[in-house]
Parts: C-alpha cells; sequence; structure tokens
C-alpha cells in the first residue's frame, strides 16, 4: 500500500487538491470553457467509439490467432504489440507518412477529426486482443463439442459457452483501450494539428495550459478526465463481475 500511495494515490490525490486549490468558481469556468469543453468532448467520445470498435475487433483477432493455423501467425503475434513498444511520437510520424498531405495511398486526413480516431485505434489495439487471447486459449474445446453433439449451431455455442468466458476479459480490455485513449497525446500530436475547436484532444489542453503557466486550469481538466475515467472503469469492472458472478 505505502509502495502504490508513492506512486499512484498521492499523485493523484495532489491533482485533485491543485484543480479546487483556486475554488470552486474558478475550477468550474476551467471545464465549461468553450475550447477546453470542445476538448473533452472529442477525447471522450472518440475514445468511446474506439473502444467500441476494439470490443468487436479485438475478440475477432485473438480468435484467428488461437484457433486458426496459418502462414505468417507468428509474424502477426508480434505486430500486435508493436504499439506498446513503439513510443508514441514516433507512431506520430508513421501515421503522418502514411495518411499525411503527401500520403503513399492516397488518404490525407491530416488536421481533421478522423485522425484523432486512428491514433487513438492504432494506440489501443493489443489491449482487448492481448486480454482475450490467454482466456481464449484455456477454454475447453470438450465443452463446445458437447453442445454440438447436444444440436446447438455454431452461434448458439458461441453466445451460450464462449462469450460468457470471454466477457470479464473483453470488460478489462475495454476498461485499459478507454483509459489509454483519454489520455493519449503522442501518437496524434503530428498528423491531428491540434486545431482549438476541430482536433485539440484534453491532452493538448493540458500541455497548453502548462505553457502558459496555468496549473490550476490543467489540474481542473486532469480532474475531470481522471472522474470519467474511474467511472468507466468502474462500470466495466461492474459488468465484469456479474458475469463472473453468473458462472
Amino acid at each position: 500500500m505505502i509502495w502504490f500511495s508513492a506512486l499512484v494515490l498521492i499523485p493523484l490525490a495532489a491533482i485533485v487538491v491543485t484543480a479546487i486549490d483556486g475554488g470552486w468558481g474558478i475550477f468550474w469556468n476551467t471545464i465549461t470553457n468553450g475550447q477546453t469543453l470542445s476538448a473533452i468532448k472529442l477525447t471522450v467520445f472518440t475514445a468511446a467509439g474506439v473502444t467500441l470498435v476494439n470490443i468487436i475487433m479485438g475478440p475477432l483477432i485473438a480468435w484467428v490467432l488461437v484457433r486458426d493455423r496459418f502462414w505468417g501467425k507468428s509474424v502477426l503475434e508480434v505486430m500486435i504489440d508493436i504499439p506498446f513498444a513503439l513510443p508514441t511520437i514516433v507512431a506520430g510520424l508513421v501515421l503522418l507518412s502514411l495518411y499525411g498531405t503527401d500520403s503513399p495511398l492516397g488518404i490525407d486526413i491530416a488536421n481533421k477529426r478522423p485522425a484523432v480516431f486512428l491514433a487513438f485505434l492504432f494506440v489501443t489495439l493489443p489491449f482487448v486482443v492481448r486480454m482475450v487471447q490467454p482466456v481464449l486459449e484455456e477454454l475447453d474445446r470438450d465443452v463446445e463439442e458437447a453442445a454440438a453433439s447436444l444440436g446447438a449451431n455454431r452461434i448458439t455455442t458461441f453466445r451460450r459457452i464462449i462469450l460468457p468466458s470471454l466477457t470479464p476479459a473483453i470488460a478489462a480490455g475495454a476498461a485499459l483501450s478507454f483509459a489509454r485513449g483519454v489520455s493519449e497525446y503522442g501518437s496524434l500530436v503530428l498528423l491531428s494539428g491540434n486545431l482549438p475547436f476541430k482536433t485539440e484532444v484534453t491532452s493538448v489542453r493540458i500541455l497548453s495550459s502548462i505553457e502558459n503557466d496555468n496549473v490550476a486550469g490543467a489540474a481542473a481538466v486532469a480532474t475531470v478526465l481522471l472522474a470519467i475515467s474511474l467511472t468507466v472503469i468502474v462500470v466495466l469492472d461492474l459488468i465484469q463481475r456479474r458475469v463472473a458472478a453468473r458462472g
């Protein structure tokens, strides 16, 4: 607890204290500022949308990695973890090279909102995959075969046997995906252009406040993000526990 407090609890408490140190009026004016509110909405809704995509694509990719056999599978296994290992600013440079004004693919989303979505999607890809994959590997195939022998089709077997077993892992991966999305900075700072009211996210807004010597304002925005992330994590954890309790 001492180690956890020193690394997590005390810094988080310091952020909240800094945010409310100037009074509720300053805190409220900061987070309801038009530019700040726009950045919060863009960040939260984009992170939520990316999380929904990962909830669908993550288990599908994990299923392919576990249940299918094909040439190049080991290469795909390594590539899934690239967003974990790659410095985020390098990821931003890669995305800018592929989807910027000089895109070799003919896709230019630089300084547009899709750039934020793409950057979030890139850095959050591995979370659901790596949470679901070990659970899927441990599932007993005999149970699926028994269900098939009793007349259950593949959809019923997946819905009644496989999906309930994967739901806790999917929920945990979704929580990590959302939390990473709302905090992302490096992978999108080059591609999005950081345009106020258009592509500016909260991490950029926080940095801008600090550069303008407005530490209380930066802490206020960080506190809002903290509250939103904790709420999402708690909700997903409750879903995970309820599914696990049902067996």
